[in-house]
């Protein structure tokens, strides 16, 4: 037998979800340099939309996203977050400082996006490390070898790279 007086009820309304109003805040400060900097641009076109358009479209993209992302923070109407682990982002971003660092150093390309590499497979949970130091330095290897041979690019050379 059902009770009458019970309703039904939706999920729980929580509050302002303080973090979507960082974010919507953070989108709109990015679009306003999007602009800023594409007002800047010196280009001389006598028709049709010049290089400064592009820059417009994603500033406004970015202004519609933080709109929608300020009402949803409003009205919290965010899904729960999960815990975050920063463990992962801790590996990325400490391969990044190390990818920064081998090119500073002239390490060269090729083993600065190995570690990368290897860095950034380990955050995700991938515990091959020679595995992956070996696909690292293949994928850096092709890629060196695309951009500096098939495209003329040059990338930053160490002892290794001046091997080809």
């Amino acid at each position: 037998m059902t009770d009458s007086g019970a309703q039904e009820t939706g999920p729980a309304r929580r509050g302002v979800d303080w973090a979507g109003v960082a974010i919507a805040a953070g989108l709109v400060v990015l679009a306003i340099v999007l602009v800023i900097d594409a007002m800047r641009i010196q280009a001389n076109v006598t028709y049709g939309m010049g290089p400064e358009a592009v820059p417009i479209v994603i500033a406004v993209c970015f202004g519609v996203l933080a709109i929608g992302n300020l009402v949803n923070a409003l009205r919290g109407d965010f899904p729960e977050r999960e815990q975050m682990d920063f463990r992962p982002v801790g590996l990325v971003l400490i391969g990044l400082a190390a990818m920064i660092a081998i090119i500073g150093f002239d390490g060269g390309f090729i083993p600065a996006m190995t570690v990368l590499f290897v860095a950034t497979s380990t955050a995700f949970g991938r515990r091959a490390i020679l595995t992956d130091t070996v696909i690292g330095f293949v994928i850096g290897t092709v890629i060196y070898t695309a951009f500096s041979r098939l495209l003329t690019l040059s990338l930053p050379a160490g002892p290794l790279e001046r091997l080809f």
